[in-house]
């Protein structure tokens, strides 16, 4: 992980997070600016286990599972550091989430993290996911760094 070559494929990301499929929501980093801000995508294809069918509508990818792929984009950003490799990321909170939007399959989702606030332990992300340039939800996200604990 010294040299990342972008863009990130799925394996490379899979090296950077402990989340493995059906929960890795992140299928490429296009973009990274350690410390500053990064860009992932997110294919949502019909067969998602995860997606909701409300009658009458047509599937949607549930806004929780949106965040949560916002989320790992983050987390890829903080993780990626040399210094944070051995190191786990925990999701502390959510501030000012807006939903704006259905996602639905055939959607390519466009994940930006931006650094809000950045500590030894502690941060803030403000985190956007956008279809087409419209933003489809967007929120403030508070994480920690901890060891990994040993097996």
């Amino acid at each position: 992980m010294d040299n990342l070559i972008l863009p990130l494929d799925y394996a490379a990301i899979e090296r950077i997070l402990p989340h493995r499929y059906p929960f890795l929501l992140v299928d490429r980093i296009t973009e990274l600016e350690p410390d500053r801000r990064i860009v992932g995508i997110k294919n949502v294809s019909l067969n998602e286990r995860y997606l909701s069918h409300q009658p009458g509508e047509p599937p949607a990818l549930p806004p929780t599972i949106l965040t949560e792929a916002v989320a790992q984009v983050g987390a890829i950003l903080i993780l990626s550091k040399p210094e944070n490799r051995e190191k786990l990321i925990f999701f502390m909170g959510i501030e000012r989430v807006r939903y704006r939007r259905p996602v639905r399959p055939g959607d390519v989702v466009e994940i930006e993290a931006r650094v809000k606030r950045l500590r030894s332990r502690m941060g803030q992300l403000d985190g956007f996911a956008r279809v087409d340039g419209r933003v489809a939800v967007s929120g403030t996200m508070t994480f920690a760094l901890g060891p990994r604990s040993q097996p």
